[in-house]
């Protein structure tokens, strides 16, 4: 694996959309596919609403009323961003270079662990 990582800037051009040198294509496959890719992309969803939702804390009113404004603003946006994950990593995986097909690696890895696991298990003699 190669040890190239983004600086800051070419971190944020990823973010937004832009394709990192074919040398952090190895780095590019971790970050989507590695452990944490869940935590790491939900993250990365909630900052940029994050200064909407501190605005509503300022909005004159009952603790109950801002709380509500920012739970009908919040939970439909996680509800997309997690109905929305496979899409965001495909096109990640595309925008770099990289299968889309990529995206399945964990769940294919986890499967053939089940399965070599159930063969040792199981074996007929």
């Amino acid at each position: 694996m190669s040890d190239d990582r983004p600086g800051p800037l070419q971190k944020i051009g990823y973010l937004l959309g832009r394709p990192l040198p074919a040398s952090m294509r190895d780095w590019v496959l971790a970050d989507l596919t590695g452990p944490g890719h869940v935590r790491r992309y939900l993250i990365r969803g909630l900052v940029p609403i994050l200064p909407l939702l501190v605005a509503f804390w300022f909005i004159p009113g009952p603790l109950w009323i801002r709380g509500g404004m920012m739970l009908l603003i919040l939970i439909p946006f996680v509800y997309f961003q997690i109905a929305l994950i496979r899409v965001y990593r495909r096109h990640l995986l595309v925008n770099n270079g990289l299968d889309a097909s990529l995206v399945d690696a964990v769940q294919i890895r986890r499967a053939d662990a089940v399965a070599d696991e159930y063969r040792q298990r199981h074996r007929q003699p």
